[in-house]
């Protein structure tokens, strides 16, 4: 194996983290309580941002290096993750969740189709046929996991559903163009939470009224939101995307509602279903074959 096999390994192994705290967030959310959206995402932002600043002080880099990014680093580290977030939140207030979060997650499919034309990846080759047909499937277990629960697309929500559209093309946009600026280090994330937990604050300010944990378990969830998947997930992530094989990451995404959901029938918040399975194993046969390629080296 040879030290760029290694280095992708080691990136794709960050990436499947990333992915599995984003699959807590759900039951983590839940037992938080009901906390305004922007006010919960200038808490757990700003948790994140103290995680990459002692990151960061603990190898010897400041506050002040943490800020000296391009202008163009900014808006689209700034941009994917206040974007994302804001996009996300709209769409559940104008449309039903259910259908929202199904449009949201073309996000790993469109990761896929742009990684070809935004993510230069010819050092690994072009986007291939295993590639597409790994994402499709994957979307097709998440389609069948929505469809589970009962889905009604209606034409008085449409507005919330091209906000959920604009959630799937930004965090797209994000992660494969995240990859064009992998000279920008892992650290830049710190000030891109810091500057989207401010942004969140002054949201919160504006738009919805303040509500506090009501109970220690839930200042608990707060804090672990803030620890994993509104945190130090971004940094995995980051690293991920820069580093790793960025179509199979794409694929391998769509597990995060698997794994959502199936923590949450373990926590004893929703019931099991047959659904649920077929989905699991729809996008696994997805990532499997999107990866293909990886595991062959």
């Amino acid at each position: 194996m040879t030290t760029a096999d290694t280095i992708r390994r080691r990136a794709m192994a960050s990436g499947l983290v990333a992915i599995c705290l984003w699959g807590s967030l759900a039951a983590l959310s839940v037992l938080a309580g009901s906390i305004p959206p922007f006010q919960m995402v200038a808490m757990t932002f700003a948790i994140g941002a103290f995680i990459g600043i002692v990151r960061a002080q603990r190898r010897g880099v400041g506050w002040a290096r943490l800020v000296r990014w391009p202008a163009r680093v900014w808006l689209v580290g700034v941009g994917g993750l206040f974007g994302y977030h804001a996009l996300y939140f709209g769409a559940l207030q104008l449309a039903p969740p259910a259908e929202a979060n199904l449009v949201n997650y073309l996000w790993p499919l469109l990761i896929v189709l742009l990684s070809a034309p935004l993510a230069a990846e010819n050092e690994t080759g072009r986007l291939g046929w295993s590639h597409v047909a790994g994402a499709m499937l994957g979307f097709a277990g998440v389609a069948l996991l929505a469809f589970g629960h009962g889905l009604h697309f209606a034409g008085d929500h449409a507005l919330g559903y091209a906000l959920a559209l604009g959630c799937a093309f930004t965090w797209a946009f994000y992660s494969v163009l995240s990859r064009r600026f992998g000279e920008t280090p892992t650290d830049a994330i710190a000030a891109f939470c810091a500057a989207s937990a401010i942004l969140s604050l002054l949201c919160h300010l504006v738009f919805e009224r303040t509500a506090w944990p009501a109970t220690p378990l839930a200042w608990l969830a707060v804090l672990a939101l803030g620890l994993g998947p509104t945190g130090s997930a971004f940094y995995f992530w980051d690293h991920a995307v820069k580093r790793g094989d960025i179509r199979a990451l794409g694929a391998f995404s769509y597990a995060t509602p698997i794994l959502s959901t199936a923590l949450l029938i373990a926590c004893g918040l929703a019931e099991p279903t047959s659904a649920l399975l077929l989905a699991a194993l729809l996008v696994t046969i997805g990532a499997a074959l999107a990866s293909r390629e990886l595991w062959r080296r």
